[in-house]
């Protein structure tokens, strides 16, 4: 998937392109620091999503997004912006945005909505008409994992223990999870089977001496393809 990343503040579009690049699947084609120049990479690359700031030197965002709307090219948009007022965020949502980050934000943010781009473009590439559930998925705005947390289980604590997870070399067990994200190893099991549970970690078996095979957990991964 190519990236368009836009925003006028140079270090956070560094920030963002990093973010962009180091989820699988995804690649940066361009920076823009402009509304100007994001409209012209937008005529001159392939893009499959763009990544707009609100507050450009030149071109406002939502007039960006406008003009991006109404081009040949058309790519899907995510906004990442400061701006918090209601009226912008309705504007975006009626521009056809996928989402609205407010910054700042975490990589597990983006990383996320990303994870779902994906999964509605691989979803909706290879059909020529649209089921409901097909349909759901993509209005439904809602991210892999952003289900409602069984009772006990808490956001933040999930964030961190998906953190975890998302950068483990290969796999890891309860008690592994537990040490590096200082929770119990019943507390960090509970938060790995939830994530096995609506699709976010998968589970294998590592059978060694006497006694029960260990449950070890890594992360699943978009389809690309």
């Amino acid at each position: 998937m190519s990236v368009l990343v836009v925003d006028d503040d140079f270090m956070v579009a560094k920030v963002h392109s990093g973010y962009v690049a180091r989820t699988p699947g995804f690649t940066v084609a361009g920076v823009a620091h402009t509304g100007a120049d994001a409209l012209r990479l937008a005529g001159e690359l392939r893009l499959d999503l763009v990544l707009l700031d609100i507050y450009l030197p030149d071109i406002g965002g939502l007039e960006v997004l406008r003009q991006l709307r109404n081009g040949p090219a058309d790519p899907d948009v995510i906004v990442i912006s400061a701006a918090t007022d209601v009226d912008t965020v309705r504007r975006a949502m009626r521009g056809g945005v996928l989402h609205y980050l407010i910054k700042p934000f975490s990589y597990s943010a983006l990383h996320d909505q990303l994870r779902h781009f994906a999964a509605l473009h691989t979803r909706l590439g290879g059909l020529a008409t649209a089921g409901q559930a097909d349909v759901d998925q993509v209005f439904g705005a809602r991210p892999p994992g952003a289900a409602a947390l069984p009772k006990g289980l808490t956001a933040h604590t999930a964030a961190v223990v998906a953190e975890a997870l998302r950068t483990t070399a290969e796999d890891m067990s309860a008690a592994e999870c537990a040490a590096a994200t200082r929770l119990s190893r019943v507390s960090a099991r509970r938060y790995l089977e939830h994530f096995v549970e609506i699709g976010h970690a998968e589970v294998r078996l590592r059978y060694g001496g006497a006694g029960r095979p260990e449950r070890r957990y890594r992360p699943t991964s978009p389809r690309t393809d």
